[in-house]
């Protein structure tokens, strides 16, 4: 009862309860979902805002135990109960990384920033020096002063009552994900959706590139964990290569024949990338490289290739079309 009027958050934090939530206070045990608006302001007269997630509209989500770098946030509302809205006054001293983690909170909202789970937020000798690209935050930084925070908890959920993203789970849980991830990846493209099977193939990746981070680099386990990127990464490409991103496909088929450069599907979707991409010389290489180590596909590649002799034709027609104008408007 005392934790949920604030007792033991200490003097620097100042709880005030607006409307009562339902229910008992969670135990928040470490892996607990919150899911809940955020609005901070200044204590001046005027309140003046300074975020609102509310403008985003869909509840922010943090799951206590992972270190969020604001800790103070995971403090305050470690007092709230589901559907409880309250506001706590917070002094400076706990809001010493607040300039940085609204930055990287709104360059997530504007789509700047992929990934919202990583890394740390640049240090603060660096932000003092080139700024954060926010006036108020970069003003906050010089001159910090207290803030209102208002939390409104829409849900809680335990752990393993919510499917974990991959950047919350363990080793253990993001090996456990590859063979689903895969799975899924497969039926959405066999779907015809592409994009939505890309960013499955791409949490897959995510997870492999994570579990690497842990093992010793050319160690057999590292050598084992990055060979189970291949299929991921090809498939990543396939996707991109069906919705014409070709600078993509060129960009993950070649990472795979640093690594296997007897790849077959490698080879062949990076030479259409190529052919797309009007580089012919390196296309062609690679019909003819895919071809030599898999003869199976020579129906195929000559198809291939006699398209990219009409493409290559019709493009040195365009371009010499393109220099007769220019030409004779020089000419005139």
């Amino acid at each position: 009862m005392e934790r949920g009027l604030g007792v033991g958050l200490g003097p620097d934090i100042n709880k005030q309860l607006i409307h009562p939530g339902k229910g008992d206070l969670s135990e928040y045990r470490d892996g607990t979902k919150v899911y809940f608006y955020y609005k901070v302001t200044k204590c001046n007269d005027e309140g003046t805002v300074l975020d609102d997630s509310r403008l985003q509209k869909k509840p922010f989500e943090l799951i206590t135990g992972k270190q969020f770098k604001l800790d103070v946030w995971e403090k305050c509302l470690k007092t709230m109960r589901e559907g409880e809205v309250a506001e706590f006054t917070v002094a400076p001293s706990q809001l010493t990384t607040f300039a940085p983690v609204m930055k990287k909170l709104r360059d997530i909202a504007k789509g700047t920033v992929d990934n919202p789970e990583g890394g740390h937020c640049c240090g603060m000798a660096q932000m003092n020096q080139v700024g954060l690209g926010y006036p108020d935050l970069d003003e906050y930084l010089k001159n910090p002063e207290p803030l209102r925070l208002t939390f409104e908890v829409v849900q809680i959920e335990e752990e393993g009552k919510y499917k974990k993203e991959s950047w919350a789970m363990n080793d253990a849980e993001k090996k456990a994900a590859l063979p689903h991830l895969r799975e899924e990846g497969n039926r959405l493209y066999n779907d015809k959706q592409y994009a939505a099977a890309a960013e499955k193939y791409a949490e897959a990746l995510g997870c492999l590139e994570n579990l690497l981070l842990h093992e010793q680099p050319n160690s057999e386990d590292w050598l084992s964990t990055d060979t189970m990127r291949i299929p991921f990464l090809l498939n990543f490409a396939q996707c991109k290569l069906m919705l014409q991103d070709y600078y993509q496909v060129i960009e993950h088929t070649t990472t795979v024949l640093a690594k296997d450069e007897t790849s077959v599907k490698a080879l062949y979707r990076r030479a259409k990338a190529y052919a797309a991409c009007w580089d012919f010389t390196k296309s062609r290489k690679d019909f003819k490289m895919a071809l030599e180590l898999d003869p199976s596909l020579g129906t195929a590649v000559r198809k291939e290739l006699r398209l990219l002799d009409e493409a290559e034709k019709k493009k040195d027609e365009e371009d010499k079309a393109k220099m007769k104008v220019v030409f004779e408007r020089y000419s005139e």
